[in-house]
C-alpha cells in the first residue's frame, strides 16, 4: 500500500521537475545527467521517476570530485 503520493516502501520518487527544483538545475540538465547514467531513474510508462536516494548518491559522488 501507498501511504503518500510520490512514496511506496519507504522511499521517495520525483519527478523530473522536482529534482530540478531541489537541484536548482534546469530539466534539461536533469535529462542530460539520465542519459549520461550518472544518475539512475525509471519510467512508468511515459512518467520518469527518480528515487531522492538517488539524488543524494549524486550530490555525495559530486562533493567528493569537488574535493
Amino acid at each position: 500500500m501507498i501511504d503518500n503520493p510520490g512514496t511506496a516502501g519507504g522511499e521517495v520518487y520525483l519527478t523530473v521537475n522536482e529534482v530540478a527544483d531541489r537541484l536548482r538545475i534546469s530539466r534539461w540538465k536533469v535529462y542530460e545527467l539520465i542519459r549520461s547514467r550518472e544518475l539512475e531513474s525509471f519510467c512508468v510508462g511515459r512518467c520518469r521517476r527518480v528515487k531522492a536516494s538517488a539524488v543524494e548518491t549524486l550530490i555525495d559522488r559530486l562533493m567528493k570530485d569537488a574535493a
